[in-house]
């Protein structure tokens, strides 16, 4: 058991590191972040950002949900509870709900507030007839087009929507670290260990380019990075205590704030990330050749063990 121990606490330490190096990559190289570059500059971030779409997409479907399922489905069998009700796919929704409210909530705020802003500078342009026809016709398809440009991308990388992709990708890190953490040979721990690392790697780094393109400070940039990385060995300590414990009802909990996790992640996915990519204007065949390849490469990380 004291060589488990070790083993354990070694994937702990690897599992932060590495995420921390992967996460601060984009973070770190101004490139990612420079958002006034040539065409060629803005082109090959679009399309690592489809790449990172491919990511989350092949995460939702082949990795999230999937184990999702698995867990709350043996632990219903477990208790003996049987429903004709789709529970489990109830608590997708759930969370699926949760994030679309809570969204609508943040951007109905944010019109209120900007319609307020937006009233203010029409006082001082009343006092001249002219100025005001100017603002009203001469500039208007400008400021049309800048407000629309504003409405889009805030729609698309809003911090609200860089927070809960962080918070979904963060929970689920966290069972990851709970599969580690709860397992009782050396051997299944590096097995899902080395599995883990290579997947959080890619996935950390998509995340990690997501947030440098969005409005999200450099400095919580960083925090995220940081939160994000100490997930999975929060984890594996959690598994190790529960071991420890042996609370009954853990397994049970951990599979209904998985589904819940797995809902936000089906927002982000399908709502937010890849419909931002195929609806802007623009080499839309590299885009989807570039979403096809984030996801295969995922896929074959999944079946490969």
């Amino acid at each position: 058991m004291e060589y488990l121990l070790q083993v354990k606490i070694g994937a702990l330490v690897g599992l932060l590191l590495l995420t921390l190096f992967f996460g601060f990559i984009p973070a770190c190289v101004r490139w990612f972040r420079d958002t006034n570059g040539t065409e060629i500059h803005r082109t090959v971030l679009s399309l690592i950002s489809c790449f990172a779409g491919g990511v989350f997409l092949a995460a939702c479907l082949l990795d999230i949900i999937p184990d999702y399922l698995s867990d709350i489905n043996t632990e219903l069998d477990a208790r003996q509870v049987e429903t004709s009700f789709p529970l489990p796919e109830f608590i997708i929704a759930a969370g699926f709900f949760t994030v679309l409210i809570l969204e609508k909530i943040v951007l109905n705020c944010r019109e209120i507030r900007g319609a307020e802003e937006e009233r203010a500078p029409l006082i001082p342009d009343n006092r001249n007839g002219h100025a005001h026809h100017a603002h009203g016709h001469g500039t208007s398809p400008d400021l049309e087009s800048s407000g629309h440009h504003v409405h889009v991308d805030f729609q698309a990388h809003s911090p609200f929507r860089s927070f809960m992709l962080f918070l979904s990708l963060s929970l689920h890190s966290v069972f990851e670290g709970l599969a580690i953490g709860l397992q009782n040979t050396d051997s299944k721990v590096l097995e899902i260990c080395i599995a883990i690392l290579v997947h959080k790697s890619i996935i950390v780094f998509s995340l990690s380019v997501k947030l440098v393109q969005s409005a999200v400070r450099p400095s919580w940039v960083a925090a995220y990075i940081v939160v994000f990385a100490i997930m999975s060995p929060l984890g594996i300590g959690i598994g190790i205590s529960v071991m420890e414990a042996q609370v009954a009802a853990g397994p049970l909990v951990q599979a209904i704030l998985e589904g819940l996790a797995a809902g936000t992640f089906v927002y982000i996915t399908f709502l937010e990330i890849l419909p931002h990519e195929l609806n802007s204007p623009g080499k839309q065949l590299p885009k989807v050749l570039f979403i096809l390849l984030g996801f295969t490469i995922m896929a074959a990380l999944t079946f490969l063990g």
